[in-house]
């Protein structure tokens, strides 16, 4: 499990490991992936490894030591990810290189160095996008360009190693408690206005760690090839050609010009295109 160390990682490595599961955790967030590992306190069944899923060679590095300890890995979970803040002209373009890097990159460097080993015991293999995959919102460019891509990512690959037994799944959320809502929502008032207006008012609650730890849970032992937390995002993927089409877009553009200008300027206030846990993330 990558970005195992707080959020939808940990909770899924808690659950996991009450099921019994050997668990190999990694995360560039050394002090809190040191904490889970005490919390679960099972030395025999549990390896943690800090590793930045942007670094090929960090990620290769975790699955020689993974094989070489527990013989093989049957299941990844490719979750490590990270969003930034304000429109196409505001954002920084760093923060937006970041978040193509790790939430594409680490995805395709993850699963990669893993797959010989996932075949050989015919595995599965889940890649976490979000609904952002299914319908665009203003403000949110680099997150949901990478989000399409890890969904295409999962389809893709899905096609490639069917025959060698392996299935794919792909796992898209709503609005999930974690970090990176909780900090979003602090930084940016703005963002709380929106999802608080037309189109997201009806979306625009928030489902538990744990719930969604459930969901993951639930599409691993049953492999399948989509996970959705609530349930109705799965909604939105039969809906996506309405969703991106001129009537699905049509309140998003009534209220981006009012919502749009306010995120820039609070972006601009800040001085940053990303959370500040997300730019401490980057100085360790």
């Amino acid at each position: 499990i990558t970005g195992a160390a707080r959020g939808i990682g940990a909770a899924v490595a808690r659950l996991l490991h009450k099921r019994g599961a050997t668990l190999v955790l990694t995360d560039v967030d050394e002090e809190s992936l040191a904490a889970l590992a005490a919390e679960l306190a099972d030395a025999a069944k549990i390896m943690t490894m800090v590793a930045d899923v942007r670094d090929l060679s960090a990620m290769q590095g975790v699955v020689d030591k993974a094989v070489e300890r527990f013989g093989g890995i049957d299941v990844v979970v490719a979750n490590a990810g990270v969003a930034s803040y304000g429109s196409l002209l505001q954002v920084d373009p760093g923060a937006f290189e970041r978040v193509i890097d790790v939430n594409v990159m680490g995805v395709f460097n993850t699963v990669r160095a893993a797959l010989p080993s996932v075949i050989d015991r015919r595995g599965y293999v889940l890649i976490v996008s979000s609904m952002a995959a299914f319908a665009a919102a203003p403000g949110m460019v680099p997150y949901s360009t990478s989000k399409a891509a890890s969904e295409q990512f999962a389809n893709t690959l899905r096609v490639e190693v069917a025959h060698c037994g392996v299935t794919v799944g792909s796992a898209h959320m709503s609005w999930i408690d974690t970090d990176l809502i909780r900090d979003t929502k602090a930084e940016l008032p703005v963002f709380r206005e929106m999802l608080a207006t037309p189109p997201w008012w009806p979306m625009n609650r928030t489902t538990s760690v744990d719930k969604c730890a459930k969901a993951f849970v639930k599409g691993i032992e049953r492999r399948k090839t989509r996970v959705y937390c609530p349930a109705w995002v799965g909604l939105f993927r039969w809906f996506r050609p309405i969703l991106t089409g001129y009537v699905g877009e049509t309140a998003m553009r009534k209220s981006a010009p009012a919502l749009l200008p306010r995120m820039d300027a609070e972006v601009a206030a800040l001085g940053r295109s990303v959370s500040a846990r997300t730019e401490a993330a980057d100085d360790r």
